[in-house]
């Protein structure tokens, strides 16, 4: 299994422009929870591990209520993967790991 686990300076592109958060990842198994925090807000998260591969879903408020699909793949220091965000499509998600 791959080191998933720390701090990730994250960036989703989005329509709305880029949309950057932070993603903390705490994995035990196939499993992992944490928070994501971001301009829009911040919540807790829980979500699958499988390898090198990150698979959660976060419900956001603003700018409209929805739930986002996130899938990320984890290569040493740096993060990419999408976020599908139902009828709007998905948009692509890159990050790094801070220190």
């Amino acid at each position: 299994m791959a080191n998933v686990d720390g701090s990730w300076d994250c960036v989703v592109k989005s329509p709305l422009g880029d949309q950057k958060m932070t993603l903390t990842v705490n994995s035990a198994d196939t499993s992992f929870s944490g928070a994501v925090s971001g301009a829009m807000g911040g919540m807790d998260v829980t979500g699958e591990v499988d390898g090198d591969t990150l698979s959660w879903k976060q419900a956001m408020t603003v700018p409209m209520p929805m739930t986002l699909e996130c899938k990320a793949t984890v290569d040493g220091d740096t993060m990419t993967g999408t976020v599908g965000a139902g009828a709007f499509g998905s948009f692509p998600l890159s990050g790094t790991r801070t220190a």
